[in-house]
């Protein structure tokens, strides 16, 4: 009994420390850039988070993504995708966003950039808003994110906690294989630069 109470107490405690060392050090610090800072971090908010709704399965590094039908932004905003359908056979990033997230508008122009680049190209780029339609078409104006945008309610049972987000962080994004596996994760904004090393360091 009080070898589990303490293995609990160490993970809180890990957790804290991880969350408060984010807070301290920046969201853009090296460290999170690496994938050693990321699988820390990654553990730390899995550690935190709340069990997942019955019939909700959180995806791994390793799994293969479920197939998942999301709503457009813009015109009609009940019409579904598949997101296999807009791979379109290559690999994708999806960026999980909201129009009320400042990490998230910090990193728009990145993966805007990324998206319009020659590397972009081989890489299909999906935003997925956990927002109001209404205010994420606005935003997705603003920033002239000319790339694939989907929705999705926030809670519980939300896209990106279905691939590998049980905390609910945001930003939050994940570079999906050809093959439909989850091959990397990003737990807040991408740096200048970073998402053209990120890509390519992929397994």
């Amino acid at each position: 009994m009080r070898s589990t109470a303490k293995l609990l107490w160490v993970a809180a405690a890990g957790t804290a420390l991880g969350l408060v060392a984010l807070t301290v050090v920046g969201d853009r610090h090296p460290v999170w850039q690496s994938d050693t800072g990321q699988k820390v971090l990654q553990k730390g908010l899995e550690t935190a988070a709340p069990e997942p709704p019955p019939g909700v399965t959180v995806a791994k590094v390793g799994d293969k993504i479920p197939a998942m039908s999301l709503r457009t932004i813009g015109g009609d905003n009940q019409q579904r995708r598949e997101l296999k359908e807009i791979a379109d056979g290559k690999p994708m990033l999806i960026n999980f966003w909201a129009s009320w997230c400042g990490p998230c508008i910090r990193e728009i122009p990145e993966l805007v950039r990324y998206a319009n680049s020659d590397k972009g190209k081989d890489v299909t780029v999906v935003g997925i808003a956990l927002d109001e339609p209404a205010a994420a078409q606005s935003f997705v104006d603003r920033f002239k994110m000319n790339y694939p945008q989907l929705w999705d309610e926030i809670g519980p049972k939300d896209a990106s906690v279905t691939l590998g987000n049980p905390a609910g962080v945001l930003p939050y994004s994940v570079l999906i294989g050809a093959d439909g596996t989850l091959l990397k994760q990003k737990i807040g904004p991408f740096a200048e630069g970073e998402i053209d090393k990120w890509v390519v360091a992929a397994p």
